[in-house]
């Protein structure tokens, strides 16, 4: 813990909210920044992300997702911690959230629920724009590219589905791979084919969270779902069932909670393997290891068995 008085940040910060910081706590954080539990002089709590000053565009693309998809969650019994504060202090960038009170013993019913919320959030994204110059006219991609954990995420307008997913997911981490002189046996060839996979596919261009495992989304202490550290673009909606099957996934009430509010659409099983090699690259390209070899494994069984339904 550290008391006001010999916090560093507690002036920047009470200039930024108008109220002085009483003390700051570490909490469970990212990779790429440190966590902190604010409380406030007037006894209200908040969330604070800080990372090196250079950190300062990860944060503006996280601070942007969670406006996006608050936008859309509108009447969806989501909770999306809204960004309070984002700047500079000397060679920090901070990023000051909405404090959630997360639930440690999760009920199934609860799962169900964020499930359904999920797909009245994807439903409702395709009613509006949800940012500003966010086409929203069935075009995949976004306004600004992003970040996927700490890798850039290039998210430039593509009006075919699977062309973006080839374009700006599947081609620059394969990239990023090569660069660092790791080349996936039969990359070439499953690049060459993805289009083809995805051709007879003609999904909505939902906004997705594009970052949706488990230590991203959570249930609340008043039994409300909450979803956090997103890496929103307008997507495929399977994308974000898909990545809530890997690593662990989610509880199986969360997917039936979304069947039941927006079925999916057929062969979408086949697809989560597809969709999944996308982030166990990113994973090769972030902690190398074992997630080389996962992504090969995930490579050859896409080009043994093709993701058709």
């Amino acid at each position: 813990m550290v008391a006001a008085g010999s916090d560093p940040l507690a002036p920047w910060l009470q200039r930024q909210l108008g109220v002085a910081l009483r003390h700051r706590s570490a909490v469970a954080g990212g990779c790429i920044h440190s966590a902190w539990r604010l409380e406030l002089d007037d006894g209200s709590l908040l969330f604070a992300k800080t990372a090196r000053a250079s950190a300062l565009p990860l944060l503006e693309a996280e601070a942007d997702g969670l406006a996006a998809l608050a936008l859309a969650a509108e009447g969806c019994g989501l909770l999306l911690p809204q960004p309070r504060v984002l700047g500079r202090s000397g060679d920090q960038t901070v990023l000051v959230l909405d404090w959630l009170d997360l639930e440690r013993a999760a009920s199934p019913r609860g799962w169900e629920r964020l499930g359904r919320g999920l797909a009245r959030l994807h439903r409702r994204s395709l009613e509006r724009p949800c940012a500003e110059r966010d086409r929203c006219d069935g075009a995949f991609g976004w306004p600004r590219d992003n970040v996927i954990g700490s890798t850039p995420q290039a998210n430039g307008w593509l009006p075919d589905w699977g062309a973006f997913f080839r374009r700006r997911r599947l081609e620059p981490q394969l990239a990023l791979l090569a660069g660092k002189g790791v080349r996936l046996r039969g990359g070439d060839a499953l690049l060459e084919q993805v289009e083809g996979w995805l051709a007879a596919h003609r999904p909505d261009a939902v906004l997705v969270h594009g970052d949706l495992w488990s230590g991203n989304a959570a249930l609340t202490a008043c039994g409300r779902g909450a979803l956090f550290d997103p890496a929103v673009h307008r997507a495929d909606r399977e994308v974000d069932l898909a990545m809530a099957q890997l690593f662990g996934g989610f509880p199986g009430s969360f997917l039936e909670g979304y069947g039941q509010e927006w079925p999916l659409p057929q062969g979408h099983g086949a697809r989560v393997r597809l969709y999944n090699l996308y982030h166990l690259l990113n994973h090769a390209n972030l902690f190398g290891g074992g997630y080389i070899g996962q992504a090969q494994s995930t490579l050859d069984a896409l080009l043994s068995q093709p993701p058709v339904a």
